[in-house]
């Protein structure tokens, strides 16, 4: 089986399960685990901020921040193809309370003026605009990355609204090593960020809330509120921490058999969107083919893709757990399925 559906389904490695099995362990709600410790502070390191939290994932590190930097009835501007949108089961509304102003484009990308058009500005009638959040690299448009120039105005523009930033960089660092921009120049202009370890890093689990250190007691607080505080949590930090010393580099392995994947589609009839990190898009609508028949017929030669939130549109995503001989086996079943009507 070639899973390409997500790169959250790949499995700790041997040499991360050792490193788990022998880590030190305390209890993380008190703040005596040694391990979660050690990884939050390289986490803050790496991004350029005070502090991060360890969380059990993205999404918890996400909903600490919207509630974090808003009050119920609240507005948040982000793409409106967005995580927050699409993959948090409402999780702005029902436990921030929170109004979406989602600004629609062609790449998840949105500049200053989108940004000014979608806030609420002084009227009473309408929800503040509380946050601005944006995701980078942007999953369902194709794991694009955020061009430097765009985010920096997006960002200064929030700051003249008095508008807090979030950035939801789950992949952050592929973003990072596809613009060849540090982490840390991208991460440390917003309020908040969001980092995740469960994807292309490789990890079974977790995420990390950066921030700055006078807002981490009430970041703790909200995470405590929703059922995110932990006990012997090392044992899965450590997890972390050998992603970070192992898998990062080879995060470029990942772009590279994207990139190799849609050169060896673009035979085929589908459209193929222009490949940035790990994922690549493709329009089956353009192939004439139903996307479910066409994911089901896949499945059944054991190449998994997945749907994401456009007509017509799938995705595959390359990671740790597939290598060079997948990509061209799974192009190979592809073609050889789109060719058999």
């Amino acid at each position: 089986m070639i899973d390409l559906r997500t790169d959250t389904v790949t499995r700790p490695t041997a040499g991360m399960r050792q490193a788990m099995a022998s880590a030190e362990v305390g209890d993380e709600q008190k703040g005596e685990d040694p391990t979660t410790r050690a990884l939050e502070e390289r986490v803050a390191s790496l991004l350029g901020t005070q502090a991060a939290v360890f969380v059990p994932s993205a999404t918890m590190a996400n909903q600490i921040a919207l509630q974090l930097w808003s009050a119920p009835g609240d507005g948040v501007v982000l793409s409106a193809g967005s995580h927050l949108v699409h993959s948090e089961a409402g999780g702005p509304a029902a436990l921030a309370g929170l109004m979406l102003q989602p600004i629609t484009s062609s790449d998840g990308t949105f500049d200053a003026a989108d940004l000014a058009a979608a806030a609420s500005e002084g009227a009473v009638e309408k929800p503040r605009t509380a946050i601005v959040s944006v995701e980078n690299t942007h999953s369902n448009a194709g794991g694009r990355v955020w061009p430097t120039e765009r985010l920096d105005a997006v960002v200064t523009a929030a700051r003249r609204l008095e508008i807090r930033t979030h950035l939801d960089g789950a992949r952050l660092l592929n973003a990072a090593l596809a613009s060849s921009v540090a982490p840390d120049r991208i991460a440390s202009q917003f309020d908040s960020a969001t980092f995740c370890l469960s994807k292309g890093l490789g990890c079974p689990l977790g995420a990390l809330l950066a921030l700055p250190a006078h807002h981490e007691t009430q970041a703790r607080r909200i995470k405590q509120r929703l059922g995110g505080a932990m006990r012997q949590s090392g044992v899965l930090a450590a997890a972390g921490l050998y992603a970070l010393d192992h898998h990062v580099d080879r995060l470029a392995d990942d772009h590279r058999r994207a990139q190799r994947l849609a050169d060896l589609l673009t035979q085929s009839a589908l459209g193929i969107s222009a490949v940035d990190t790990n994922v690549v898009v493709l329009d089956t609508d353009a192939a004439g083919w139903d996307r479910a028949l066409l994911l089901r017929r896949l499945a059944e030669e054991d190449v998994l893709l997945s749907a994401i939130p456009h007509p017509g549109r799938i995705r595959a995503v390359t990671h740790l757990d597939v290598d060079d001989d997948d990509v061209e086996r799974a192009a190979a079943v592809i073609l050889r399925v789109l060719a058999s009507r």
